[in-house]
């Protein structure tokens, strides 16, 4: 579970619907038909815009917003060195018995094509393609929050100018003014609750999560690729950490001593 997307949601409407309640009408925020407009609209004109497919996938892409990665990059370039130190006591062919043990498809395909001894262009022309296709779909996933954080606030003005038309007809009773501008406005409100406070983060949030799997699966393949080369576990550890910022080398990575012979 990642916490600061809970906190973040749970302080940010908690702390405006708290606001709220504390003044007096409270209960004017409350309005059904202006929520049908604004979450309505929204949704039929993410309809409109994506295909059902796409659309029904972003409840698996919502997932990663309140989950944390489940390996850091330091777990994946510690396991990526033991596989190294593998490699060269017993060869590359000995990381076949490793493969039942990786969760990762994409590691798991990429030492495949090594203990299978496909070349190194073949092995990173193959794998660049996966990180391609990847991040497609993660700007998919990001496109539709995109979208619907623009439409929500368009929604929410129009909601506003059928509140104002409605509003206009009873200027005859000069006490429903002050009440129907209350209403008319609402909508606008919620449409830019649901974009900055909801629609955009989550954007923001997968953009983030996409960004940070990709650079785990380049170190994957760098580090797949290095092991077919057959470099030094040392080596294999030093081109890996460079993909680390530096103020988090010396604190995961300590140095250490790699003393396996080469199979002969």
């Amino acid at each position: 579970m990642d916490i600061t997307t809970v906190l973040g949601i749970v302080a940010g409407f908690g702390l405006v619907v708290g606001a709220i309640m504390s003044g007096e009408g409270g209960m004017f925020f409350v309005d059904l038909p202006a929520a049908m407009i604004v979450i309505g609209g929204t949704l039929g004109a993410t309809l409109i815009n994506f295909r059902m497919s796409d659309i029904l996938s972003v409840f698996r892409v919502l997932n990663k917003v309140f989950t944390s990665p489940q390996a850091s990059n330091s777990d994946t370039i510690t396991n990526l060195v033991r596989l190294a130190e593998k490699a060269r006591r017993e060869g590359v062919l000995s990381l076949e018995k490793e493969l039942v043990d990786l969760n990762d498809e994409f590691a798991r395909k990429g030492i495949q094509y090594a203990v299978d001894g496909a070349d190194p262009e073949t092995i990173r022309t193959i794998l660049e393609s996966e990180l391609v296709s990847l991040e497609e779909r993660h700007r998919l996933g990001q496109g539709i929050f995109v979208s619907m954080a623009q439409t929500a606030p368009a929604f929410g003005m129009i909601g506003t100018l059928i509140g104002l038309i409605q509003m206009l007809r009873s200027l005859q009773n000069p006490a429903m003014l002050g009440p129907g501008m209350a209403t008319a406005l609402v909508t606008t409100f919620y449409g830019a609750m649901l974009a900055y406070m909801f629609f955009q983060p989550v954007a923001g949030k997968l953009a983030n999560r996409s960004k940070e799997e990709l650079l785990q699966k380049e170190i994957v393949m760098e580090g797949i690729l290095a092991i077919q080369s057959g470099d030094n576990p040392r080596i294999v550890r030093e081109k890996l950490m460079s993909f680390i910022a530096p103020v988090h080398r010396s604190r995961h990575y300590p140095r250490e001593r790699y003393d396996a012979p080469p199979t002969k």
